[in-house]
């Protein structure tokens, strides 16, 4: 808490502050149909979150910079269940709920982004819809959309990723 931070941490930090701006688009729930509750908005977080550390373990210090930016969305997530009034008990078991859904949906988003047998559609009916049932036309538009954003991701250098 009171140690200095590293550029690693700082770059993290600020790299998942935008990040997380991005999972608040409008869009993603109006056009995509992702559902505007608790859980459709960590669906869409942890969407974002995968593909940001995707695109941060391509970078030469990859695995640092992955952590650090898992840390920071933990911390982060830490704090808004406790301001959303959960008890200190319940926080780590809610936290560790939801890492375990984030490496759940990031080995699945991964895989079909590089082409594995379950097709991307049918991840994101799985998983970005905060256990709804989406509409055929909505999974569509949000398979486009992460297929633009993780090509943006990718082409981007690293120092621009905060933008």
């Amino acid at each position: 808490m009171f140690r200095r931070k590293s550029a690693e941490d700082k770059f993290a930090d600020a790299f998942y502050l935008r990040t997380a701006e991005q999972a608040r688009l409008p869009e993603l729930f109006d056009t995509c149909g992702i559902p505007d509750t608790l859980d459709g908005r960590f669906d869409a977080l942890a969407l974002h979150a995968a593909l940001a550390i995707d695109r941060l373990r391509r970078e030469p210090d990859g695995g640092r910079l992955a952590q650090a930016f898992f840390d920071a969305m933990f911390r982060h997530l830490d704090v808004t269940l406790r301001e959303l009034g959960a008890q200190d008990l319940g926080v780590g078991r809610r936290i560790k709920i939801m890492a375990e859904g984030l490496h759940g949906r990031s080995l699945a988003y991964r895989e079909a982004l590089a082409g594995g047998p379950t097709p991307l559609a049918e991840v994101l009916r799985r998983n970005a819809y905060g256990g709804r049932p989406p509409v055929a036309a909505a999974v569509s538009r949000l398979e486009a959309y992460v297929g633009q954003y993780a090509k943006r991701l990718a082409d981007t250098p690293r120092n621009d990723l905060m933008k």
